[in-house]
This record gives structure tokens, sequence and C-alpha cells, in this order.
């Protein structure tokens, strides 16, 4: 039961993410990298570092600790930032369907890009988390672009399990 609420909230995510980066295709240099009142400074900033901890939590998952995020400058066009999330899509998709029902409940203990470790907690929680923290710098990036004029549109869950619903009669 849970493993299929896991694959319907990434099946979420993917779908929302690709949302968003169509809306920002072809998007200039410029506007990607202009100063935007959000954490993370930019769209290209943005949305780095929600690909990033797509891949540093993958990576965590897998018994790896990386000392540090996916570097915002690697990754200068939209086109660039793009590619790397298809790359990271396909290893989370391989990632979850090599799941069980009894794997979601393994505890995890993460070390963070300080050093610090976390007390463990089951990989189910920490999954949900990383599609929650997905949310919000998706719904960023979306203003971000909605301010240039390129709103991704609705990226409400609903709306997602309504076009799946349709698509499936």
């Amino acid at each position: 039961m849970m493993l299929d609420t896991i694959r319907l909230l990434y099946d979420y995510s993917s779908w929302a993410t690709a949302r968003v980066l169509r809306a920002a295709e072809g998007i200039s240099a410029g506007d990607l990298c202009a100063p935007a009142d959000f954490p993370m400074g930019s769209l290209r900033g943005t949305l780095v570092h929600a690909l990033s901890a797509e891949w540093i939590w993958r990576q965590r998952w897998n018994g790896i600790m990386p000392a540090a995020m996916l570097v915002e400058a690697e990754f200068p066009t939209i086109e660039s930032i793009a590619a790397r999330w298809d790359e990271e899509e396909a290893a989370m998709r391989a990632f979850i369907a090599a799941l069980s029902e009894t794997a979601l409940q393994r505890p995890v203990t993460v070390v963070n890009t300080r050093g610090v470790a976390f007390p463990p907690l089951p990989l189910w929680q920490m999954m949900i988390h990383l599609v929650n923290h997905g949310t919000q710098h998706r719904s960023e990036a979306a203003a971000i672009l909605s301010s240039l004029g390129r709103s991704p549109g609705d990226l409400d869950l609903i709306l997602f399990l309504r076009e799946q619903r349709a698509s499936q009669t």
C-alpha cells in the first residue's frame, strides 16, 4: 500500500517538474540567472537546488553521503538542467522500481554535506519529504516563470490525478 503511494507521489512530482521545465524551454540565460526574491536567488538556483536534492537524497538512500550538492555554475542553460534532470529521473525511477514494502520501512541514517549525522528515519518518510521539498521549489520556480510571462499552469496533485484518470478511459 505504501509503495503504491510512493509511486503515485513520484509520478506526480515528475509530471509537475516536466510542466515547469517545459515552461522554461528557450528562456534566455539572462532570465534564467536573473536575481529573484526567493531563497535560491534565481530561477537557475531554484531549479538546480531542487535537482540537487533529488540526486543527493537518492544517493543517501543508497548509502552514499555526498559532501556537496550539485554546482549551479555547471548548468549554464535550461537545456543543461533539463538534460541532467532526465538522467536523475531515470535513476530515481529505477530506484523506486526496485523497492518493496519492507524496504520502505528500512531506517536510514543521513549525514548532511556539513558532516552532521541525523537519527535514522524510515525510508518512506524521507521519500515523502523529498516530494514535499520539490513541491516548495517548483512553486517558487513557477512564480518566477509566471513573472516572466511563462506560467507552467496549475501544478496541483488533483489536476494530475484527473489527467491520469482521463488517460485511462
